[in-house]
C-alpha cells in the first residue's frame, strides 16, 4: 500500500530528534513537522515560555515533545543540555543544528561584540554541539546531523558580512563532519534556505526596495514560508537519505539558479 511504503521510507517513527532554535519561525515549522512525521522532538531554546509553549501545542496534537533550555553559545549550557538529555543512555539519532542571528550592519560598522555574538551561535555554538552529541552517536553506532545554513553561504547581500561568513563556514564544517565522522556511522548534510519570510525578515519584504530586489532574483518572484522546509527535512531525517552525506540542498525559489530571466522571444 502506498500509505505503509510512504512511512517506511520517510517515517521518523523511534527517532529522538534534537532540534535547537526550536522557539524561532524556521525551528518551529520543523518541529511541528518532525513530529507529526512521527519523531520525538528534543526541543532547545534560550526563550523557555515559547519553548514549552511549543512542546504543549505538539503534545496536544498526539505527538511527542519536550523541552530543554539551551544557549548553543555557552559551552557550559550546551554540555549540560546533552548530558540532560542523553542521561540514562538515552540516545539522540538525529540532530538539527537550527540556533541562529544575523544584525544587518555594513562591513565597515561591525565592533567586536556583534562579530563574537553572530559567530558565537552560528559558528561555535554548532560546532560543540555536533561535537558533543558526536561523541555519543559515536559510542551509539551511527546518527545524523542536520544543518541549518543559508543562501548566503554562497551568494550575498549587502550588510551580511558575518551572518555570511558564519554560513559558508557552515557549509564547510557540513563536509568536515560527512568525511570525518562516516568510519562512526555518522552522515551529516545541510539545507541552505533561500529567502524565508519569517517575523525576523518581515521588515525586508515589506520595505519596498528590498522586496522588489529580492523578488527579481527569485524565480518564483515571492518569498519562502518555513513550512516548506518541512519536506526536505523530513528526507534528511529519515533512513530515504541513507546515502546521502556532506550535501548542501538549496531550498530558494530558484533564487540560486538565476532569478527571474530577462525578456526573450516566446510564443506564450
Amino acid at each position: 500500500m502506498p500509505a505503509e511504503y510512504l512511512e517506511k521510507l520517510f517515517g521518523l517513527g523511534g527517532k529522538r530528534i534534537l532540534l535547537t532554535g526550536a522557539a524561532g519561525g524556521i525551528g518551529e515549522a520543523l518541529a511541528g513537522g518532525l513530529a507529526r512525521a512521527g519523531a520525538e522532538l528534543l526541543l532547545c531554546d534560550i526563550a523557555e515560555d515559547r519553548l514549552e509553549a511549543l512542546a504543549a501545542r505538539i503534545r496536544a496534537d498526539g505527538c511527542s515533545a519536550s523541552g530543554c533550555y539551551m544557549d548553543v553559545a555557552n559551552l557550559d549550557s550546551v554540555r549540560g543540555g546533552v548530558a540532560k538529555l542523553t542521561e540514562g543512555g538515552r540516545r539522540v539519532d538525529v540532530l538539527i543544528n537550527c540556533a541562529g542571528i544575523n544584525r544587518r550592519e555594513g562591513f565597515l560598522d561591525v565592533d567586536e561584540a556583534t562579530y563574537e555574538r553572530i559567530m558565537g551561535i552560528n559558528l561555535k555554538g554548532l560546532y560543540f554541539l555536533s561535537q558533543e552529541v558526536a561523541k555519543r552517536m559515536r559510542t551509539a553506532g551511527g546518527g545524523n546531523i542536520i544543518n541549518i545554513a543559508s543562501h548566503n553561504s554562497v551568494g550575498m547581500l549587502g550588510g551580511c558580512s558575518v551572518y555570511g561568513a558564519s554560513k559558508s563556514a557552515v557549509a564547510a564544517l557540513t563536509r568536515s563532519m560527512a568525511v570525518e565522522w562516516a568510519q562512526y556511522g555518522i552522515r551529516a548534510n545541510a539545507i541552505a534556505p533561500g529567502h524565508i519570510l519569517t517575523k525576523l525578515t518581515a521588515a525586508t519584504w515589506e520595505h519596498p526596495a528590498r522586496s522588489e530586489y529580492l523578488r527579481e532574483r527569485i524565480a518564483m518572484r515571492r518569498p519562502g514560508s518555513p513550512d516548506e522546509l518541512v519536506g526536505v527535512a523530513v528526507m534528511l531525517a529519515s533512513d530515504s537519505s541513507s546515502y546521502m552525506s556532506g550535501m548542501m540542498i538549496h531550498v530558494d525559489g530558484g533564487c540560486l539558479a538565476g532569478g527571474s530571466p530577462w525578456p526573450y522571444d516566446t510564443n506564450y
